[in-house]
């Protein structure tokens, strides 16, 4: 998701922008692609919790209003 937004953020910054956190997301991203040993479970644990969800919502409006399935 992190690689994904980063790559819309280059090519459509108003979309990306409509995304809660968005930045974070890649922030996040690239610490787990570095491969840095200081990631907590409970971090991630929380995040899927707490902003997954946000997440899911931001997509499916976007989707909807794009027209995708």
């Amino acid at each position: 998701m992190g690689e994904a937004l980063n790559r819309l953020k280059r090519i459509d910054p108003d979309t990306v922008a409509r995304i809660s956190d968005y930045q974070r997301i890649i922030d996040f991203r690239n610490v787990l692609a570095r491969g840095y040993d200081v990631v907590s479970d409970e971090i991630v644990w929380d995040i899927v919790q707490s902003k997954l969800p946000e997440l899911r919502q931001n997509i499916d409006e976007l989707k909807r209003e794009f027209g995708v399935e």
